[in-house]
C-alpha cells in the first residue's frame, strides 16, 4: 500500500482520504485538535463529514513527523492561508522525493501569489518538478458519498499530474490531467468570488436569469485576468473554469454561495461567515484579485463590486445596479480579442 499524508482534517481532506483509501491507499491525516484525531480513529469526522463510515485504512495523529514519516505523497487540505506555515514546518520531515499535492483554492493575501508559487518562494524552483495541483467541481459531501465526480490534476510536470490521476482515480471520481497549472489555480480560486457574488443576487430576491448573467460575465472577467498571467484560454472551458463555476454558484454545500446569500439578505459581513461556520475563501480571494486586476489592468466589475460591498461598505442592491448600469460592451469582441481594460 502506498502511505499518503493528509495535512489537514476537514470536510475536503477527509473525503479525498475516502478516495484514496478506497483505491487501497494508507492515509494518515493530521490534525490540530486530539480530539478530531481521537473521532476520525474511531471511523467517522463528526465535526466536518458527518454521517460517513471512514475506510479502515485512514488514521489520523497531531504529530506532524509521525504523519508525514515515509509517505510518497503529502497532501495539503488546509485553508490558502494557512498553507505556507504547515508547509515550513512540515518539509523537514518529508521525504525528499515526496509528491505535493495541493488542493486548497485560494490565493496568498500578503504577496498576491498562486499556492504554486508560495511552494517555489520556500522550496525553490526544482519543487514544480513534483508539485500537483487537484481542482474541479467537487463537494466534499458528495465525493464523501461515492456520487460520481470529475475533476483535475496540473502539473508542470505532466508524469506528476498522471501519477496523481493514477493515485485518486475511481469508478466514481474521474481525473483528468492539464498541464496548464496557472489556469487551473486562478480558475479554483476565483470562481469563489463570482460564488459571493451571484449568493449576494440569490440573497436579494433575484432570479435564474440575474444567477446566469453573473455566472456567464464571471468566467469572462476570470479568463480574462487569467489569460493576462499566462494561463491558457481553454482551461476556464474546462473543470477548473467553468465546471467549478458551476457548481460553487448553483449548490447549497458551497460556503462561498451561502455566505454571499445571508450577506444579501442583510447580514453583516462577520454574521454571514459566522453562519457558514467554516471558512470562506472567496473573502480573501476578491481582496487580492481586486489588487491583481489593477496590477495587470484587467477589468474585473464583478469582482471590483463584490470588493466594494466586503471592505467598502456598498449596498448590494446598489453593486447590482452599478453593474446593470455598466456603458455597451461587445460580448464576443471582449472575450476573444482582449484582456485589458478599455
Amino acid at each position: 500500500m502506498t502511505k499518503v499524508a493528509m495535512i489537514g482534517a476537514g470536510s475536503w481532506a477527509t473525503a479525498l482520504a475516502q478516495v484514496l483509501a478506497q483505491n487501497n491507499n494508507y492515509v494518515v491525516l493530521w490534525a490540530r485538535r486530539p480530539e478530531l484525531a481521537q473521532q476520525i480513529n474511531q471511523g467517522e469526522n463528526k465535526r466536518y463529514l458527518p454521517g460517513i463510515k471512514l475506510n479502515p485504512s485512514i488514521a489520523a495523529g497531531t504529530d506532524l513527523e509521525e504523519v508525514l514519516h515515509q509517505a510518497e505523497a503529502v497532501v495539503f487540505g488546509v485553508p490558502s492561508h494557512g498553507f505556507r506555515d504547515l508547509l515550513k514546518v512540515s518539509f523537514p520531515y518529508m521525504r525528499k522525493d515526496a509528491v505535493i499535492i495541493n488542493v486548497a483554492k485560494g490565493l496568498e493575501e500578503s504577496t498576491l501569489s498562486r499556492l504554486s508559487e508560495v511552494c517555489v518562494s520556500e522550496l525553490g524552483q526544482e519543487v514544480l518538478n513534483r508539485y500537483v495541483v487537484l481542482s474541479g467541481p467537487s463537494h466534499a459531501e458528495e465525493v464523501g458519498l461515492n456520487i460520481p465526480t470529475a475533476v483535475v490534476a496540473a502539473a508542470q510536470e505532466i508524469k506528476m499530474a498522471e501519477y496523481v490521476q493514477d493515485l485518486f482515480m475511481s469508478q466514481d471520481f474521474r481525473v483528468y490531467t492539464n498541464p496548464d497549472l496557472i489556469g487551473v489555480e486562478l480558475g479554483g480560486a476565483l470562481k469563489n468570488i463570482i460564488a459571493l457574488g451571484t449568493g449576494i443576487a440569490d440573497g436579494l430576491g433575484f432570479g435564474d436569469n440575474t444567477k446566469a448573467a453573473m455566472m456567464t460575465r464571471g468566467l469572462a472577467e476570470i479568463t480574462r485576468l487569467g489569460y493576462s498571467m499566462g494561463a491558457n484560454l481553454i482551461t476556464f472551458a474546462g473543470l477548473a473554469g467553468v465546471g467549478d463555476l458551476i457548481v460553487t454558484c448553483t449548490s447549497m454545500h458551497s460556503r462561498n454561495r451561502r455566505c454571499g446569500i445571508a450577506i444579501g439578505q442583510g447580514k453583516s459581513i462577520q454574521g454571514a461567515v459566522g453562519s457558514v461556520n467554516m471558512v470562506v475563501e472567496g473573502i480573501r480571494t476578491t481582496g487580492v484579485a481586486h489588487q491583481l486586476a489593477q496590477k495587470q489592468g484587467v477589468e474585473m466589475p464583478i469582482t471590483d463590486q463584490t470588493y466594494k460591498v466586503l471592505f467598502e461598505g456598498l449596498s448590494p442592491r446598489d453593486a447590482v445596479l452599478n453593474l446593470m448600469g455598466r456603458g455597451k460592451k461587445n460580448e464576443v469582441e471582449e472575450i476573444l480579442l482582449t484582456n485589458k481594460a478599455e
